[in-house]
Formats: structure tokens, C-alpha cells, sequence
């Protein structure tokens, strides 16, 4: 039997016997874990808070995308379940960016994936600055290159700002058109180089989904499957003998009475029936913001600040890429239509000598103002859409340009003031009390992102752009990338997590995801998160 929106009605949400594995999450993380964990004959159970989203359901959910008002509700986003507040400088509209279901946040993000650089890992011994991570890129370089062959990723080897590789990605890079070659020749005037940008969409069939067709709706959904999401890697684990139960927000954590390992994960289902899975080793797998939400919430005489946080860090060092950028309108190129897979980026100024400004990742993005739903939504960093009763045909923009795009994605320091606690004076559809995210810009990145606005500033005008405009470097968008919370050290007093990613206060209980990152770099992190991913599977299976 199902609901009339796919889901099943009847769903047997037990708990299972004793597990070797229970994963909490069933995004990108928890998927490729349990895959890997499932496929080495393990005994794996994965509880996810969310619903099991049907693929027929993506047209749908596309069209709920093209309405000015309705972006948050593509993937049922909002409401009591999704409680939260905001209490930092600027309000943090958390909702906008993530998706609690199977998939995760990967079903509605833009699809790239880059490596990040060596010095990523060493901000302490090369600039003084946060600290350094407790393993290199060396220790990650041959599973940032299984990540890139499981997700499906499409790129070139034309970055001579990349760091080294073992072998080309899988798939080839996406063409280039008219506006990119304006964008080429423009840069080269500049001594800037361009290069193909890695991202997890087909450039041609893979993995049994089809190539790109160009819905050009990436963010939120992808109607054709063709862009990689975390329930490719949820449907594997399945096959291969995981268990996935749907809906089932696990509420808390309990520990045994030496408060030295954990025995159950306990869950509720959607009739409020609360269960409990036990398992020989838990790995918390569902991001930056819920992850030290459910340690922080699993208080015991042993743990009275929460779980895994005798070093009173869980839940700080909240990071995200704080976004730059510049728009200006130039003559339609002949022969090219808007697309949205923005094959272009520049690494160029990623790594630096001195410390500050910080790394960019320019991007390099093209629309066409004929698109009157795009040129009407508007964009939270420069205007408000224009909706319902408000819309008229004077609201209509002049056709016939391209506004083009040229975005920075900026270095966040970690500092202890942005973070995630509990906030006691709200509660969620459970009765818990709801993640509070605290977030704002230092000085560095201010001057970082007034670096990167000027460097597009230049490019723009070298190519004859008019109305140009810029984002406010105080003020900046961002780019959903929730990262830090749970970070990762060897020092059990300045970290929560350890190299291999078992929480230093319990020998059982293991973190997946960027809130184990001890800093952010300005590359997108999710290739990160599955190479972490694949390497704690190796881990856990080598501990038999």
C-alpha cells in the first residue's frame, strides 16, 4: 500500500536484532558507509529522520522549484519537525539548506566536487592560523579518487592549480559554449587561467543513470537523476543487505553503565512509538547541525554537557563558505542557451603565501534574462522575488541580455562563536529542544571576500558588462556547506572526534560527516565527506 505520495503506509520500523553497524543519517555520508560496510558482509541497520522520497515524485518536485515562493517545501522542509532559531549576528536560514530524507542534502545540491589542497591540512604550520587536521592529503589522495569513481565525476586534467592525482576522473568534462569562450578570453587578458570544474553529473551515462539532459534545475532537484545523490549509494546498501528504516529520528544515544561504549540508539516512529536499536558500533552520519544536536541531547549522569563532549567542544567551530559575487549583463552570445552545469572554475587564487586574504574558488556561471522565472525570483543576496498579488507585467525584464555570474567561494576560519547549541525555550514535533545556530564573518573573511569581488569586478569590465553589481562582504550569502561541530584531533581536550573518527570518550561510537573538519578551505566539501566516508568503512571493517 502507499500514500498518495509514494510512501509506504505500512512499514515495519522494529528495531532489528543486535547490529554490527547502526548508521544515524542516509545522506551521502551514511550511504556510501553502509555500502561499503554492507558489501564487506556486515550487519548494517541505518535510521533516517526523514522520508524515503519517491524518484516519480522529481517532476513534481521541479515544478514546486520554478514558483518564486515555494523553494524550501521542494523536499517538505519547514514546520515543527525542522524547528530552529538563529541567534547569531546575521539570522542563518538553516532550512533553505539541507534536506532531512534519503539522500540527504545531496538532493539539492549544485554537484560539485573538488579535492581540497594540501594546505587545507596545515593552516597552523604554514600560517599560524586554526589548527592543523591530525592526517594530510596524502593520508585522503586514494579515496578523494574512489569518491570520485562511486559519485560519478565529471572533469578534466587541465587545472594546474589541482592538487596531485592517481588517475583522470571518470567521466569526461562538460563542453563549453560561446559565453564561456567570452569568459576564457577575457580572463587570459587578465593573466587569469580557467579550467574545467569536477562536479558529480553526467557528462555522459554512468553508473546506470543517464547523462545530463539539461533541466537546468540542479538546485533543488534533479528531475533526470543524472546529477549524483545520496540515495544512488542508499539503494546500493539495500542490495547489498543493509537495512534502511525511513522516519525514524533517533532522539538520543545510551551508553552502558561504565559510560564507556554505546548500546542503543533510540528512535521514534511516526505513530510516536519510541524503539531501540542496539549495534556493536554506531557512526553518526547526519551533518554539522543534527550530529551535535543528538550528542548534546544525550545527557547522563556520566555525560551531564552531553555525549562525547568532555571537551566541552561538541557543537562549536560551526563553519561555511561565505559567497562573493558579482553580476553584469552582456549581449546574448549567438548560439548558446542558458545551462546550468557552469563548467568553468579558477583555482588560481586557492593557495596563497601570506595568510591573509584567504583561498577563492571562482566559478563562472551564465544565464539568460529570457528566462522570466529566474529573472523574477529574484536572489537573496541582491533582491527580493517578486510574487502573487505583487507580480505585474511592469515587473518584466528587458529580454535579450545574459547575466552573467562570477561567484567566490571563501575561506571561513573556525572560531568557537559560531556554533550549534540546543535552544531550551523551543521544542520540535518530539518535545526537544531545537538546534540553535549561531554564525557571522570576522575581518579575514571580509578582506577575502573584498578581494574576490574585485577580482571579478575586473573580469566583468574587461568584458564590457554593464549594470554590474556586487554582494556585501559583511554581509555575504552562503553557501550551504555545514561544516565543523564534531572536530577532529588527536588531543582528546581540543577535539571531540579522533583521526580514525571514533569520538575520543567512547570506543564504539565513530562520526561521518564535514562536522569532523578542523578547518574549511573554500573547496565544496562533500568529495571530502566521501573520502572520509570510504576510509572509516576500511576502518570499521579492519576492527572485525
Amino acid at each position: 500500500m502507499s500514500a498518495d505520495d509514494g510512501r509506504p503506509t505500512q512499514v515495519d520500523r522494529s528495531p532489528s536484532p543486535r547490529a554490527d553497524v547502526c548508521v544515524v543519517g542516509a545522506g551521502v555520508a551514511g550511504g556510501l558507509l553502509a555500502h561499503s560496510l554492507a558489501t564487506a558482509g556486515l550487519d548494517v541497520v541505518v535510521l533516517e529522520a526523514g522520508p524515503r522520497f519517491e524518484f516519480g515524485s522529481r517532476i513534481e518536485r521541479m515544478e514546486r522549484a520554478l514558483r518564486p515562493d515555494s523553494v524550501q517545501s521542494v523536499w517538505d522542509m519547514g514546520g515543527e519537525r525542522d524547528a530552529f532559531t538563529s541567534s547569531g549576528p546575521q539570522h542563518y536560514t538553516l532550512n533553505q539548506r539541507r534536506v532531512k530524507g534519503v539522500g540527504g542534502t545531496t538532493l539539492h545540491w549544485a554537484g560539485y566536487t573538488p579535492r581540497l589542497h594540501e594546505k587545507d591540512f596545515e593552516m597552523r604550520s604554514r600560517y599560524g592560523l586554526a589548527s592543523d587536521w591530525p592526517l594530510g592529503y596524502d593520508d585522503l589522495r586514494s579515496y578523494f579518487a574512489e569518491a570520485e569513481t562511486e559519485l560519478g565525476v565529471a572533469g578534466g586534467d587541465d587545472n594546474p592549480f589541482s592538487p596531485p592525482r592517481e588517475h583522470d576522473h571518470p567521466l569526461p568534462p562538460f563542453p563549453t559554449g560561446p559565453a564561456d569562450s567570452r569568459y576564457v578570453e577575457a580572463c587570459s587578458d587578465l593573466g587569469i587561467t580557467l579550467h574545467s570544474a569536477p562536479q558529480a553529473r553526467n557528462s555522459e551515462g554512468y553508473d546506470g543513470r543517464s547523462q545530463c539532459i539539461g533541466y537546468s534545475t540542479c538546485i533543488p532537484v534533479c528531475p533526470s537523476g543524472a546529477k549524483y545523490s545520496g540515495d544512488v549509494h542508499v539503494r546500493k546498501a539495500e542490495e547489498a543487505g543493509a537495512r534502511v528504516v525511513d522516519r525514524a529520528p533517533v532522539q538520543s544515544l545510551e551508553h552502558d553503565d561504565a559510560g564507556e561504549t554505546v548500546e542503543a540508539a533510540v528512535y521514534n516512529t511516526p505513530d510516536a512509538t519510541e524503539l531501540r536499536q542496539e549495534a556493536r558500533y554506531f557512526v553518526l552520519a547526519g551533518g554539522a547541525v543534527e550530529i551535535p544536536r543528538l550528542l548534546l541531547s544525550s545527557t547522563s549522569e556520566a555525560y551531564p554537557e552531553g555525549l562525547a563532549n568532555s571537551s566541552g567542544l561538541v557543537g562549536n567551530y560551526f563553519m561555511e563558505h561565505p559567497i562573493a559575487s558579482v553580476r553584469g549583463t552582456i549581449p546574448k552570445p549567438d548560439g548558446q542557451e542558458p545551462i546550468f552545469w557552469w563548467p568553468l572554475e579558477s583555482h588560481q587564487f586557492y593557495d596563497h603565501e601570506e595568510a591573509t586574504p584567504g583561498s577563492i574558488k571562482l566559478e563562472f556561471k551564465q544565464g539568460s534574462q529570457t528566462d522570466p522565472t529566474g529573472a523574477l525570483r529574484g536572489s537573496d543576496s541582491f533582491a527580493s522575488p517578486v510574487v502573487g498579488d505583487d507580480l505585474s507585467v511592469e515587473d518584466s525584464p528587458e529580454w535579450g541580455g545574459w547575466r552573467l555570474t562570477i561567484s567566490a567561494l571563501v575561506e571561513m576560519l573556525p572560531r568557537e562563536r559560531n556554533r550549534v547549541a540546543l535552544d531550551e525555550s523551543q521544542t520540535d514535533d518530539h518535545g526537544n529542544p531545537v538546534p540553535d545556530v549561531a554564525l557571522d564573518v570576522g575581518d579575514r573573511e571580509v578582506q577575502t571576500l573584498e578581494h574576490a569581488i574585485d577580482i571579478g569586478t575586473r573580469i566583468l569590465e574587461s568584458m564590457g558588462a554593464t549594470d554590474i553589481e556586487t554582494t556585501d562582504p559583511e554581509n555575504p550569502g552562503y553557501a550551504s556547506h555545514h561544516m565543523g561541530t564534531t572536530r577532529m584531533g588527536a588531543d582528546p581536550t581540543e577535539s571531540v572526534v579522533n583521526p580514525q573518527l571514533r569520538t575520543h570518550d567512547l570506543a564504539n561510537l565513530f562520526v561521518s560527516s564535514s562536522s569532523v573538519f578542523v578547518t574549511a578551505g573554500a573547496m565544496n566539501p562533500t568529495l571530502t565527506i566521501g573520502a572520509l566516508s570510504l576510509r572509516l568503512a576500511d576502518h570499521i571493517v579492519g576492527l572485525g
